[in-house]
């Protein structure tokens, strides 16, 4: 089951050939798996029927006696085997394969969100994006503002599931079915580094805010009912986790619930979010589906999952998005954000100019973590410059002064673009520059090691979350003196990945946080300066206070 509904013409021949291919598989895989349930075909089935209704072949084909004949004998071997053709328990995903549209909605979080090229992005998107692809219809994203609108839009049909990075809640599975899990989280109670750290539900001294409609609200309750009778808390629906997290920090409230995913993301941003105590244990993230007694949507989700699972597709995602994240440095990202406010300025036009096709806050991460945008720095090993070029890389490159910082960055860039290009075209675009990155710190050919270390352990050498567990082999007897180029430290290069990535991702989020504030002062200020000309015009054309004309009196 790979594409459901073709963006190709269909032409008659194919539109034949396919019903021909249909009734084949149909007729094998019953005879093969004779209990199983094969969605796989119906929905197949329907692709054909619809692309032969839409294109009005059935009018305009002349299918010749022998492709008829076939078809019969076919059918009738298959009606003998008791199969279910499509009906009315396939409505649900007749409709969105006839629609052409998958129409998903969510709110804006870490798992899905537009970034500052206004594009989605997100582990929820690519998941739903992957998961329209593999019915081969589009994907329509529609946002909400709070987790209500989620679950109404499911409610009324306009949405055909929710992505949002939502926790499995029992207390919604009277009107929902959920999808498989593709991650856990624990939800945590959150407090702000300086003030004192709550021990449990008892020790709170202030206001604990969460989103209405979440899965915090459903612990809440629990907490309350068991343990906590005075346990007390306000729900807002006009604020998302992300927000009433940069809230936290800021101040304007005590404490407020999130996932760990979550927090851990926002924590890179807002370091001075601190954990008080866990509030449940890790719970399933999941899509919902409406319930109803159509499971073709459902079944064709779990096939999908099925498939990723297959291909290791959650694992790179996870890679991708989450396991970066995993452990949280207070102290060094204090230093990265002082440094943002003082030190990039200086920089970033330089990042900027050089970055190319690569993102500018990404050289600007390398940067960071080769000399913290020190261009005098210098290394035991000779290595100088804000991009620690060696001599010899220096000399290649055409940089003639390592301690120019436009050279060294000029310079670390064009390496850093040769060692893309140079890494074996299997390996997927978006993940070329993390295996580029481990050969700039150990070298090109340790890295062709650890590939080749991946193969033999039966891993995917083209997949990073396979090949970076593999470099920590580099440094260990038992494998590096099988390999080409010997010993490495393995281990500095896959910290050296992982620590760029955090960079990366603090980086970029603190500055569109930081963006994100100014626009609203900037909005704020301009609100209220059009309501001081509207106050000082409407004052303008009150007229005077003036005693009023006495009436004249009245003549006898």
């Amino acid at each position: 089951m790979r594409g459901y509904l073709s963006n190709q013409p269909c032409t008659h021949w194919s539109a034949k050939i396919d019903l021909i291919g249909l009734h084949i598989r149909i007729l094998l895989r019953k005879i093969l798996d004779y209990w199983k349930f094969n969605h796989d075909i119906i929905l197949h089935f329907t692709r054909v029927s619809i692309v032969l209704e839409r294109d009005n072949y059935l009018n305009k084909v002349k299918i010749n006696y022998f492709v008829i004949v076939i078809i019969a004998l076919l059918s009738a071997a298959i009606i003998g085997l008791n199969i279910n053709w499509p009906n009315k328990q396939q409505e649900q995903i007749n409709k969105i394969l006839a629609r052409g549209e998958l129409r998903v909605s969510t709110i804006s979080s870490p798992l899905i969100s537009l970034n500052s090229k206004n594009e989605l992005t997100g582990f929820d998107y690519e998941l739903a994006k992957q998961f329209a692809d593999y019915l081969g219809v589009k994907l329509v994203i529609k946002f909400r503002s709070n987790i209500n609108q989620l679950f109404e839009d499911l409610e009324n049909d306009k949405a055909d599931f929710l992505a949002a990075g939502l926790i499995y809640d029992k207390n919604r599975l009277d009107q929902t079915r959920t999808g498989p899990t593709y991650t856990t989280v624990g939800q945590l109670l959150v407090y702000r580094k300086g003030t004192t750290r709550p021990r449990s539900f008892s020790d709170l001294k202030g206001k604990l805010i969460v989103t209405a409609g979440s899965t915090h609200v459903s612990e809440l309750k629990k907490w309350k009912e068991t343990s906590y009778p005075e346990l007390t808390w306000e729900e807002t629906s006009h604020e998302n986790t992300q927000q009433l997290l940069e809230q936290l920090s800021e101040g304007k409230i005590d404490y407020t619930i999130s996932d760990s995913i979550n927090l851990a993301l926002q924590q890179r941003i807002y370091p001075d979010l601190a954990i008080a105590f866990d509030v449940s244990a890790e719970r399933p993230l999941t899509w919902y589906l409406k319930r109803n007694g159509n499971y073709s949507l459902h079944s064709a989700m779990l096939d999908f999952f099925n498939d990723l699972a297959k291909k290791n597709t959650i694992a790179q995602l996870q890679e991708k998005y989450f396991n970066h994240v995993g452990s949280f440095n207070y102290l060094d990202t204090i230093s990265l954000i002082r440094a943002i406010n003082k030190r990039l300025p200086i920089y970033q036009p330089i990042f900027q100019k050089y970055a190319g096709a690569l993102d500018w806050h990404l050289v600007a991460a390398i940067a960071w973590q080769e000399s913290h945008w020190d261009p005098l720095a210098t290394s035991p090993t000779g290595v100088r410059g804000l991009m620690m070029l060696t001599r010899p890389t220096a000399k290649w490159v055409g940089v003639n002064d390592r301690l120019d910082p436009e050279e060294s960055v000029r310079g670390g860039v064009a390496y850093l673009n040769h060692l893309i290009e140079r890494m074996p075209k299997t390996i997927p675009e978006d993940e070329r520059i993390w295996f580029a990155l481990a050969a700039y710190n150990i070298g090109y050919g340790h890295v062709l090691d650890a590939r080749k270390l991946t193969i033999e352990q039966k891993g995917n050498p083209n997949s990073w979350v396979d090949v970076k567990t593999r470099l920590l082999l580099l440094s260990n007897k038992k494998y590096y003196p099988k390999t080409a180029n010997g010993y490495a430290r393995g281990h500095e290069a896959y910290l050296y990945v992982e620590n760029i990535k955090r960079h990366y991702a603090s980086l970029e989020g603190y500055l569109s946080a930081k963006a994100r504030r100014e626009k609203t002062e900037e909005n704020d200020k301009a609100e209220d300066a059009k309501m001081k000309i509207t106050h000082a015009e409407s004052h303008e054309k009150t007229p005077e206070n003036k005693t009023p004309a006495q009436p004249e009196e009245p003549k006898s």
